[in-house]
């Protein structure tokens, strides 16, 4: 594993000012008695040296002449990361999520790993619940899902992992001269490398011109979609530090059902419900939504294949239109579709990814001032990420998972923020929210919930996959 964090990788840390908290988050809930909190400890415990970032912290370069590196934690200790909670039974799914949001609302420690489990007991149904918090600095969504498969098992009883030959011991810690050292030292040989990286490619021109056609494309698509900022709206204010949190639970059948019905992509699907969503919540404030259309970030995933399985981000952006103003499901699934797909032509992910290479080479006091002018400008109204996760059921001390829900950090005056996870068979949307700009959180969810209906009723979606029985009654089109 790479030690020294990406220029992606570090931009998190800078982003983190004021009221913004940059990690990633999830609830997750299992069936079943709680773990004693001493087993839960021991089975992590047993399994980090698969990920063994999670007993490493940062080291900073002095004088910020370089970024950010990872070294051993001297220190660690898995109880302080592992910790336990309980609800006043019978703990309802509201106080879960009050308890999330108070949780996900706390800054990290960074002068330690930057992760934490939270187990929480009380839980009514005879369940109860997981809490995980990691960095964004650590993990993107997808490594994120890497590191849950590792943790949990696929079966109730599952076999043994197998146990290094000898126990972990900290290597030292370097100094503030060796960090500051190495760093200069890299400025000198990076460049060296970059060079014969270039000859290597020169040896086939064709795929060189050709990803340099691409990437330069891709740049001019994003220069375009970030020349103008995104509209004003009530979801972007500046922010505080505390949170808001609450989920919405939807079946990924009926998602494939609505996209092989309207000839799209459950992403697009994803992306209409939101739309829908936030134009009904705006026009019950009293807003106009009238030919107005919000910004979203999507981040896409450029992680290949044989990357599976390492830390750190491998992500780019796309900037996503939400037709707000279009009421009609099925009219505003066909504006969403044709976006989607006039973007991915665009290349604007291959540009964003190609920026993000590019920063590796930047000074890092410019990318320190860089990320801090993006986050005071107002390219996008709120982020909304889709994230793949395992289509099996997970195991934890022989629980079943029920559920598990998804959190995408606020970025300073972004006061929503949706993360969209699949856990088998089902979509978890995870809406995180500064606490005073959005009271109406659980409004939104509702609208969501209700924009979902009224998709699979525009689809057929029901009929398709042979359901019958009482379903909401479609939000009529005209209504506000």
């Amino acid at each position: 594993m790479p030690a020294r964090l990406t220029a992606l990788d570090s931009s998190f840390l800078h982003l983190e000012d004021g009221g913004a908290h940059m990690h990633v988050a999830a609830v997750m809930t299992f069936d079943g008695p709680p773990p004693a909190y001493d087993d839960l400890v021991e089975a992590i415990a047993s399994r980090l040296h698969l990920v063994p970032r999670y007993r490493q912290r940062l080291a900073f370069v002095p004088l910020g002449q370089g970024r950010p590196r990872w070294v051993d934690d001297p220190h660690f200790n898995p109880n302080y990361h592992i910790r336990h909670a309980a609800l006043p039974a019978p703990g309802s799914d509201d106080e879960l999520k009050r308890l999330a949001a108070r949780i996900f609302g706390q800054r990290m420690d960074r002068s330690k790993p930057l992760w934490e489990i939270l187990l929480v007991e009380g839980l009514a149904e005879d369940r109860f619940a997981i809490l995980s918090k990691t960095h964004h600095a650590l993990v993107d969504g997808v490594s994120g899902v890497d590191v849950v498969s590792v943790l949990f098992d696929t079966a109730a009883d599952p076999t043994p992992v197998s146990q290094p030959a000898a126990p972990w011991l900290p290597r030292p810690v370097p100094t503030s001269t060796e960090l500051l050292a190495e760093a200069l030292l890299e400025r000198t040989t990076v460049p060296a490398e970059a060079v014969r990286g270039l000859r290597a490619l020169t040896r086939a021109p064709r795929q060189v011109a050709g990803r340099l056609v691409d990437g330069v494309a891709g740049l001019g698509s994003m220069a375009r979609a970030g020349l103008s900022p995104a509209p004003r709206s009530p979801l972007n204010v500046p922010i505080g530090p505390h949170r808001r949190y609450t989920w919405v639970d939807a079946d990924l059948a009926r998602f494939k059902a609505i996209k092989s019905a309207l000839g799209g992509t459950v992403n697009d699907v994803v992306l209409t419900a939101v739309s829908l969503a936030l134009g009904r919540w705006m026009r019950g404030r009293g807003e106009a939504t009238d030919d107005l259309e919000l910004r979203a970030m999507v981040p896409v995933s450029v992680r290949a294949e044989a990357e599976n399985g390492a830390l750190g981000n491998r992500v780019a952006t796309m900037w996503a239109p939400l037709p707000v103003g279009v009421r009609d499901p099925r009219d505003a699934f066909a504006q969403v579709h044709e976006a989607m797909k006039d973007l991915k032509e665009s290349g604007q992910a291959v540009g964003a990814e190609t920026l993000t290479q590019l920063a590796d080479f930047a000074p890092p006091t410019i990318m320190s001032q860089a990320a801090r002018l993006q986050a005071r400008q107002r390219f996008f109204n709120l982020v909304v990420t889709n994230v793949p996760g395992p289509q099996v059921e997970l195991f934890l001390l022989g629980r079943r998972m029920r559920g598990l829900y998804p959190v995408v950090p606020l970025a300073k005056n972004q006061a929503l923020g949706i993360a969209i996870m699949s856990y088998n068979g089902r979509l978890g949307f995870g809406l995180l929210a500064d606490f005073d700009a959005l009271p109406d959180l659980e409004e939104i969810a509702e609208h969501l919930e209700s924009a979902i209906d009224d998709l699979a009723a525009a689809a057929g979606a029901d009929e398709r996959l042979g359901r019958t029985g009482p379903r909401r009654r479609p939000t009529p089109v005209a209504s506000s």
